[in-house]
């Protein structure tokens, strides 16, 4: 029998999942390299490929899901990013709809341009040391002031 919470946290994986599938899906479509990526993370989530696969062939229409820590709003940017990266084409739709889950997250859209051209050195993905580094960076320069 699966607990409340741990019902909650795994609605929270399928929801980054979600996150993720919602910007693959922006150009139109899925690349099949963007799929490969999604389907990675979901296993470092913890989720079954069926899990996985039942999102990735879902009609539902998503809506980005906003996390309620700093934290994970940037985890959710980190995966965003290398799903932009993915199939080695960074598409203006798909920085748009970074920008527009930035605006979310109550951060500043100019953090998607730092992402991209700053932390995804050509899409190479930061160190996990250097992503604590990065996180905390991203709160002093890009957090809105509520």
């Amino acid at each position: 029998m699966i607990g409340f919470f741990e019902n909650q946290y795994l609605s929270y994986k399928k929801d980054h999942i979600k996150n993720l599938l919602a910007l693959a899906k922006a150009d139109g479509h899925v690349h099949e390299k963007e799929e490969a990526v999604i389907y990675k993370i979901g296993k470092r989530y913890g989720l079954k490929d069926r899990q996985v696969k039942a999102i990735l062939d879902s009609n539902e229409k998503f809506k980005v899901n906003v996390p309620d820590n700093h934290r994970d709003k940037m985890n959710v940017l980190y995966d965003l990013m290398l799903i932009v990266f993915a199939d080695g084409v960074v598409e203006k739709k798909e920085v748009a709809f970074c920008e527009d889950v930035a605006k979310q997250f109550n951060l500043k859209k100019e953090i998607v341009k730092w992402l991209l051209t700053e932390v995804f050195d050509k899409g190479k993905a930061p160190a996990p040391d250097e992503w604590d580094e990065m996180r905390e960076l991203a709160r002093e320069k890009y957090s809105l002031k509520k």
